[in-house]
Order: C-alpha cells, then structure tokens, then sequence
C-alpha cells in the first residue's frame, strides 16, 4: 500500500508538471485526471456514467461539459467543445464511452506490448491465441485463493472468475483473447464501464517499473 501510494504521489506532481506546458485538449484532459493518481480517469469516468441517465452509453455535448466541471476539471467552454469534438470519431453529436476510452487512454510502447504478450503466451498453453479454463491448469494455482480454501468455490469457478476479470461482461464465454488481454493492461477491461481503469499500464508511467511488475506478477 506504502508503495502505491508513493507511485501515486509521484505520478500526481508529473502529471503537474507537465500540464503547465501542455497545449493539447485530450493530453491536457489525461493530465488532470492523472494529478489525481492512477485512479483520476477512473474517477472522470464513473462521474460520466452518473450522467448517463438513459444507461445509452453515450454522453451529449451539455452532459459532457457538465461532467466535466462536476468533476473539476477546468476547461473553458470552447476548449471543452473542441475535445468533445475529437472524442465523438463518428460524427454522431454523442460520445460514446468506447470512443472516449480509446481516445483518452495512454498509449502503450512497444516495450510494454512485449511484456503482455509473453504473459498471455505463456497462459495459452495450448498455443491456439485464446485463454480458457483447460489452458489455467498448471499456470495459475488456484488453490491459494480464499473461496477455494473455505470451500465455497471448486477450483474451475477461481479459474472462471479469473478469466472474466479479462473478459467482455457482454460476452463472458471462459475465453480470453489476445486483445481482450492486452485491453486489460493498456485501460480498457470490459468489466465495467471505467473499473475499465483498472488500466494497469495507464497507472504506471515507468517502462521499466511495468515491465518488471509484469515479469514478478507472471514469473515470466
């Protein structure tokens, strides 16, 4: 816990710092959410989905600005309608939350890309690009987990969870995808609208801190 609350410090005055010689909308957006730490567009995002009023979604120009100043980010009204602009891809006059995560979310490097992939390799035992129960055995122990010590889960319901962690909750078949996974890592996991932030890699700014977590987290 110590530690990541240093990491989020640290990110915060970054995040700070960059912001003062920052002159573009979607960057400038990333950085105010990102001064409030690893969970700061996490947190933009659940006040966007209190917006959504009719679960469409999708967000309006108006509701967009006043999620925006609802959750204190200052942004005048011209340049908050030029960023809904560059959110809203297709032209529709809404937002639609897939596009705004996209859009928003930090890019992954190259070097990040890699760490993820040899993780999901080695998950994919059978080598056939997709993560199922079968694959788990002998990767991922489930007999530490707690619900399976107490006896309230059987070691195929830890192995089902953990692959719906990854997994669309609009289709949680048991099989996890190389996109799916990497979606994971670079912000958009499908579990929920924006616990989508969960965005391991969007809450780590060091290549090598990440790289290093993945290879302990794995044992790559």
């Amino acid at each position: 816990m110590a530690g990541t609350a240093r990491h989020d410090r640290e990110m915060a005055i970054n995040a700070k710092k960059q912001l003062a010689g920052c002159s573009d909308p979607v960057e400038r957006l990333r950085l105010q959410c990102l001064t409030r730490g690893s969970s700061g567009i996490k947190g933009l995002g659940r006040t966007f989905k209190i917006m959504d009023d009719n679960s469409n979604r999708s967000l309006d120009l108006k509701e967009f600005i006043k999620g925006l100043n609802d959750y204190g980010v200052l942004m005048e009204k011209e340049e908050a309608t030029a960023l809904f602009q560059q959110f809203d891809r297709d032209g529709s006059g809404t937002i639609d939350f897939d596009e705004f995560l996209i859009t928003l979310r930090p890019p992954m490097s190259k070097a990040r890309k890699q760490v993820v992939m040899e993780a999901f390799r080695k998950l994919d035992k059978t080598g056939d690009g997709v993560i199922t129960v079968e694959d788990l055995r002998g990767v991922y122990n489930a007999k530490y987990h707690p619900k399976y010590q107490n006896g309230e889960w059987t070691e195929d319901e830890v192995f089902r969870t953990f692959l719906d962690s990854f997994d669309s909750p609009y289709e949680k078949d048991g099989k996890v995808t190389q996109e799916e996974f990497m979606n994971y890592y670079s912000g958009v996991t499908k579990d929920e609208f924006f616990s989508y932030y969960s965005g391991v890699s969007a809450s780590i700014d060091s290549d090598v801190y990440f790289i290093l977590m993945m290879r302990n987290a794995w044992r790559l």
